[in-house]
């Protein structure tokens, strides 16, 4: 498949007005990992199938590793700074967020550590800038792989940055939702092609690989009819429902191109002041030059 580049904007048949909605629909790309994240959160370890019992904006909510490692990268990317020292600053400095032992280990050393080859779903949500800021296909591959290599270096955790990526990627492109999912499960994961999300949904359960996460995310972003019920979706899914959600946010908020206002600001009262900066300037330095171009 002829996946494009971002030219494709610059040949749109599109006013000023229409330009203008776009900018304003897309200032918080960066913020739907953080929405995704707070919404699975409370479902991560108290699961429930149940599509109609699930609250998005619990009392309970709150970010976790998933967001705090996004803006990170993001922050390392816009700023031209180390993304492994970065990573690691960051997290020590949010101390609290639900850490998995061995990135732990990682963060916690007195030195910068090597990668230790993880194929963890860690690699995948923390991705989405790679997605936004490309500017071809190849571009968000090596922008992924940027960002899981200072720890997620096995091949499942680079398979899983890269597929995640290229889908938000090709849904800028203005990809059907058929055309990205058949891609992504077809050149990533095909033992997942002939699945649906309501088949995988009744025995599905916590997984934190890359290669039991991202075809799932896959699978509710098909199924999915809008921004709000694609994190549903995540969080009666019994996974790792929090990563789910920083995962599947993005690729939504790029296709259906809107979130609640109530999600939005849920996660903005939450989060410390060098997210929302980031937020702010990662929009400013890399989508308005990437998804919105100023000279077509």
């Amino acid at each position: 498949m002829k996946i494009g580049n971002n030219s494709y904007l610059c040949n749109l048949n599109i006013g000023i007005k229409e330009v203008m909605e776009e900018r304003k629909v897309l200032e918080n790309c960066l913020l739907a990992a953080a929405i995704g994240d707070i919404a699975g959160q409370p479902y991560e370890f108290s699961p429930n199938k149940n599509y109609d019992e699930i609250v998005l904006d619990r009392d309970v909510s709150w970010y976790t590793v998933d967001t705090v490692c996004t803006f990170a990268c993001a922050e390392a990317y816009i700023r031209g700074l180390d993304m492994a020292e970065n990573l690691k600053r960051r997290c020590l400095q949010e101390s609290m967020c639900g850490y998995g032992p061995s990135f732990l280990q990682w963060i916690q050393a007195p030195e910068l550590q090597p990668p230790y080859s993880s194929l963890g779903n860690g690699a995948a949500m923390r991705c989405s800038i790679a997605g936004w800021a490309a500017e071809s296909e190849e571009d968000a591959v090596k922008i992924a792989i940027s960002t899981a290599v200072p720890t997620h270096n096995h091949p499942e955790g680079f398979k899983g940055a890269q597929s995640m990526a290229v889908a938000l990627f090709m849904e800028r492109m203005g990809h059907s939702k058929d055309e990205i999912c058949d891609y992504i499960l077809s050149t990533y994961y095909p033992e997942w092609k002939e699945k649906t999300y309501d088949e995988v949904q009744v025995t599905y359960k916590f997984d934190v690989t890359c290669q039991g996460t991202c075809p799932m995310a896959i699978l509710i972003f098909r199924k999915s009819r809008n921004f709000e019920d694609s994190l549903k979706l995540c969080c009666c899914s019994s996974g790792d429902t929090d990563t789910l959600g920083a995962i599947v946010a993005p690729i939504a908020y790029a296709y259906y191109r809107e979130m609640p206002q109530y999600l939005i600001d849920n996660a903005k009262k939450q989060l410390p002041m060098w997210m929302t900066r980031i937020d702010k300037e990662f929009y400013s330095d890399v989508v308005e030059r990437t998804i919105l171009p100023n000279q077509c």
